[in-house]
């Protein structure tokens, strides 16, 4: 497949993008989430751009070829949404439909919470609203309990130290033995130690989930969200709790969930096929 990659600056930042598609067809933005980074999309780019899909993926920053700002308040969800709003600007378009993983489906729920007027529709995989996550926090121990990596990375260099142990390889092979076989190649292994071993990765990534707790986003008018979404969840997620995507359709105008069962967090990577129709038939629904 044709890819391009370059720098594109958005935001006061430059981001790695690759880029695929024809240039005329309606802009899609992938969002990569924690480990990842732009290959996170590796099954899903090629179905996209030969559907005539414009695909935009950046390395989202603090991540691999992207910059990394020093500063733990620069990885707010305010600046890491004005960051694809931004990308949208550079391809001289109104509006993208957006497609996020993980912290990526963050940002995505947060583009449709505080900037609607240039989304077309969000795609979000294995994560809720943030208002239903932060209730499920307050309201349900199991969460909580699963969640506890997120409170061990609010501690200055040692989740760094200790993520970081022989290039992180013990955190990769994790992530390849929990999910289905051939989800991970070898290959796809190899690419992500090299990812985090870009200067200052380990602390930009970590520092998305500092951001969460010590300099949380501006307040909205609304978080209601009013474009048209499509939730595809693993059932299998053993980090976030799948009762919470039913949840997150009471704050969608347009809202609909799709579980797979025997998909994991991982879901692009455990069920590329399914995944794929399901964006594909997502994006060419007319909504009007």
């Amino acid at each position: 497949m044709d890819m391009q990659h370059t720098s594109v600056v958005t935001n006061g930042i430059n981001l790695h993008v690759a880029q695929a598609g024809p240039e005329s067809g309606p802009l899609v933005i992938l969002l990569h989430g924690f480990p990842e980074y732009w290959a996170g999309w590796r099954q899903q780019i090629p179905a996209l751009a030969a559907a005539g899909y414009r695909v935009w993926v950046p390395d989202q920053r603090g991540y691999n070829l992207s910059d990394k700002p020093a500063d733990i308040a620069a990885y707010n969800l305010d600046q890491l949404a004005l960051d694809v709003v931004g990308l949208i600007d550079a391809a001289g378009v109104e509006k993208a439909s957006v497609v996020g993983h993980d912290w990526g489906a963050a940002v995505a729920w947060w583009l449709g919470i505080k900037h609607p007027q240039r989304i077309q529709k969000l795609a979000i995989l294995n994560v809720p609203h943030p208002g239903v996550l932060r209730r499920r926090f307050r309201t349900h121990f199991s969460q909580l309990r699963k969640s506890w990596y997120m409170f061990f990375f609010q501690l200055p260099w040692l989740p760094e130290k200790v993520m970081s142990k022989n290039g992180g390889e013990r955190f990769a092979r994790g992530i390849q033995a929990g999910s289905p076989p051939g989800a991970f190649s070898e290959e796809d292994v190899q690419d992500y130690l090299a990812a985090w071993a870009q200067p200052g990765a380990w602390t930009g990534m970590l520092n998305w989930y500092r951001a969460m707790f010590q300099k949380p986003p501006s307040r909205a008018a609304s978080y209601r969200v009013t474009v048209p979404v499509r939730i595809i969840w693993g059932k299998r997620d053993a980090v976030l709790e799948w009762e919470m995507a039913e949840l997150s359709l009471e704050l969608c105008d347009q809202g609909e969930v799709v579980y797979i069962d025997d998909a994991a967090h991982f879901v692009q990577h455990d069920a590329p096929a399914r995944v794929n129709d399901l964006l594909l038939a997502f994006l060419r629904e007319d909504t009007a």
